[in-house]
C-alpha cells in the first residue's frame, strides 16, 4: 500500500486536506481506525447527542482526575468515525474571532493571521443565509462546507436575542463576517437537512472524483529513516502493515491522538519517551504540552409558557419528527436546535469578546440524558480565553492504550472569576423584559446561590468541557523550543511529516473548534502543495471603538 501523500485521521482538517491534496493530482491515502458514518445517528441534525458517548463513533476518551475540579473526569468525546467529530459535534459554525488569528501570528506563526486565512475560510464555505441577513462579501459562496442557519421559529430565540439588546449589548447580523461581537442568529454545518461534516462535503467528493482511498485501519507509529518519514505502521485485520508514502505523511489524528503518535514514533519531550522505552528520534519539548479547551456552564430557566422542545421528550413525538426527518429532510430533526448565540466581553479593557453564549429552547444536559424539570430553556456560557493549560501524555508505549489527559481546568483565580463573572452576566440577560412571557424561576443554578463561594461550589460542581481541545502541537517558529510544526505545518526536527489539525493552534479561537480546524486542512494543503498562498484580505473586522472604556 502506497501513496505520494499518506494522511492518518478522516476528521475535518483530514477529510479538507484529502480533497486538496488529490484535486492537484497527487494520489492519498486517508487510515481511519473508524467505521461508517452513515445512518440516521449521525445524519440527523437533531440527534447530536447520540452518536457522542456511543463506542462505535466515539473514542470514549476522559479526562484524568482533574486537581481544580474535586478530581472529576470529565468526558473528552473524539470522533473514531468517517467525518471524525464532524461526524458526532454539535454542528456549531465558528470561523473565530480576527484577533485570534492576529495572536497566532505574533506567538510565531507567520502568515496565519486575519488577512492570511479570511481567504481560505471563504474558498471552503458555501453559505447560505437563509434569507436571514449576513454579511454576503465576508463569506464563501462556492466551497465544499455548506453553512447555512435555522429557521429560528420558536420565539425564544427571539426573545434571546432582544435580551441582550436591552442589556445594552450590540447586535449581530452575522458574527461570521465583519462583526462578531453581539447577539444574533448562530450558524450550522448543516446542509438540506443533513449534518455537513467533513467526510459529506470533502471526503466522499474526493473518493468520486480524483485519487483518493480510505482504508479502515489503526495506526501505530510513523515509520521514520534518517531523518525522515517514510510511512505508517498499522494493524489491520490483526496483521502489522506498513503504508509508505512516496511524498509525505501528514498527521491529523485530532489534538488527543496526534501527539499521542508523535510520541510513540519518537518525536516529544526525551525524558517522558525513555521512560516509556521509546528511542527519541526528535527531542521536541512541546509535543503534547500546551493543551486547551473551552469549559461551560448550562444556566436553566423553567419556562412559564409551554413552547419549549420539552413537549418533543417523548417517544411518540421523538418518532413522528425522526420519520419526517426519514423521509422529507425537514422538520425539527433538520437543525441541532442551536440557533440564537452571542459573543460579549466581560469587561472594560478587553479589546475582543471573551465570553461565548449557545441558546437552546430547552433545559437538557449537553449529553442528552436528562432534561430538567419540564419546560425549560438554557443558555451554555462560558469564557473563551482561559489561561490554563494541560498535556497529553503517554499511559504506556502500547499504542493501544489511550494516552492520559490532563487538561488542568480551573487552574487559575481568573477562570473562576470569569465563570462567576457569566453567571451574573446570564442572569442579567434573562432578567430583561424580553424574557417576561418566559420566565418563571431559575433552575440551574438556582436563584439561592448568589456569593462567590456558593458559585465556586456549584462551577466545581458543574462546569463541562464544550468539548474544544487543541494546542497540543503548538505551531510556531523553529527557535522556539515548545513549537512542535512551524509556519508551514512541518514537524521541526525531521523531514516530510506535518501536522495538520487542531492541536496545531498555538491559542485556542473563539467558539466552535470544527471551523477552524477545516481551515487549517484547507490552508496547510496549499503549503504542503508548494502553491502560492491566497492572496492575504485586506477586509477591516469590527472592534468596538470603545472596548477601552465600556463592557458593553
Amino acid at each position: 500500500m502506497q501513496a505520494d501523500y499518506v494522511i492518518v485521521g478522516a476528521g475535518s482538517a483530514g477529510c479538507a486536506l484529502a480533497y486538496r491534496l488529490s484535486e492537484s493530482g497527487a494520489s492519498v491515502l486517508v487510515i481511519e481506525h473508524g467505521g461508517t458514518d452513515i445512518g440516521p445517528f449521525i445524519q440527523m441534525p437533531a440527534a447530536l447527542s447520540y452518536p457522542m458517548g456511543m463506542s462505535r463513533y466515539d473514542w470514549g476518551f476522559q479526562s484524568e482526575p482533574e486537581p481544580h475540579l474535586g478530581g472529576r473526569r470529565l468526558a473528552t468525546p473524539r470522533g473514531k468515525v468517517i467525518g471524525g467529530s464532524s461526524s458526532i459535534n454539535g454542528m456549531v459554525y465558528v470561523r473565530g474571532h480576527a484577533e485570534d488569528f492576529n495572536t497566532w501570528s505574533d506567538m510565531g506563526a507567520d502568515s496565519w493571521s486575519y488577512a492570511n486565512v479570511l481567504p481560505y475560510y471563504k474558498r471552503m464555505e458555501s453559505w447560505d443565509s437563509g434569507g436571514h441577513g449576513g454579511d454576503a462579501e465576508w463569506r464563501g459562496k462556492s466551497g465544499p462546507l455548506h453553512v447555512t442557519r435555522g429557521p429560528r421559529e420558536n420565539p425564544l430565540f427571539q426573545a434571546f436575542v432582544d435580551a441582550g439588546k436591552q442589556a445594552g449589548y450590540a447586535l449581530t447580523d452575522d458574527y461570521n463576517g465583519r462583526q462578531q461581537e453581539g447577539f444574533g442568529p448562530m450558524e450550522q454545518t448543516v446542509y438540506k437537512g443533513r449534518r455537513w461534516s467533513g467526510a459529506n462535503a470533502y471526503l466522499r467528493p474526493a473518493i468520486k472524483r480524483y485519487k483518493c482511498e480510505v482504508i479502515n485501519a489503526f495506526a501505530e507509529k510513523i515509520i521514520i529513516k534518517d531523518g525522515e518519514a517514510k510511512g505508517v505502521q498499522v494493524s489491520r485485520g490483526g496483521n502489522t502493515e506498513i503504508i509508505t508514502a512516496n511524498r509525505e505523511v501528514i498527521v491529523a489524528a485530532s489534538s488527543i491522538n496526534s501527539p499521542k503518535l508523535l510520541m510513540l514514533s519518537g518525536i516529544g519531550p526525551a525524558a517522558h519517551l525513555a521512560e516509556h522505552g521509546i528511542d527519541v528520534i526528535a527531542d521536541r519539548a512541546g509535543v503534547g504540552q500546551n493543551l486547551q479547551d473551552h469549559l461551560e456552564l448550562y444556566l436553566q430557566m423553567a419556562s412559564s409558557q409551554p413552547i419549549t422542545l420539552y413537549k418533543h421528550w417523548n417517544i411518540l413525538s421523538k418518532a413522528l419528527i425522526g420519520a419526517q426527518w426519514l423521509f422529507t429532510k425537514t422538520g425539527l430533526g433538520a437543525s441541532n436546535q442551536f440557533e440564537s448565540a452571542a459573543f460579549v466581553r466581560s469587561k472594560a479593557g478587553i479589546k475582543y469578546p471573551d465570553i461565548q453564549y449557545h441558546f437552546l429552547p430547552m433545559a437538557i444536559r449537553y449529553d442528552g440524558k436528562a432534561p430538567a424539570e419540564g419546560h425549560g430553556f438554557q443558555a451554555h456560557v462560558g469564557p473563551m480565553r482561559s489561561p490554563s493549560r494541560g498535556e497529553i501524555t503517554l499511559r504506556s508505549n502500547d499504542p493501544r492504550e489511550a494516552p492520559k489527559i490532563l487538561f488542568n481546568y480551573m487552574a487559575h483565580e481568573k477562570d473562576w472569576e470569569d465563570f462567576r463573572n457569566c453567571i451574573r452576566l446570564t442572569r442579567e440577560i434573562f432578567a430583561q423584559d424580553a424574557f417576561k412571557p418566559f420566565v418563571k424561576h431559575e433552575i440551574q443554578p438556582g436563584s439561592a446561590l448568589q456569593s462567590d463561594d456558593e458559585l465556586n461550589g456549584f462551577i466545581k460542581e458543574h462546569v463541562e468541557s464544550a468539548y474544544h481541545p487543541c494546542g497540543s502541537c503548538k505551531m510556531g517558529s523553529a527557535n522556539d523550543p515548545m513549537a512542535v510544526v512551524d509556519k508551514d505545518t512541518k514537524v521541526i526536527g525531521v523531514d516530510r511529516l506535518r501536522v495538520a489539525d487542531s492541536s496545531i493552534f498555538p491559542q485556542i479561537t473563539n467558539g466552535n473548534l470544527n471551523g477552524p480546524s477545516i481551515m487549517t486542512g484547507e490552508k496547510a494543503a496549499d503549503h504542503i502543495l508548494g502553491k502560492d498562498l491566497l492572496p492575504a484580505s485586506n477586509a477591516e473586522p469590527w472592534i468596538n471603538p470603545n472596548w477601552e472604556t465600556a463592557q458593553r
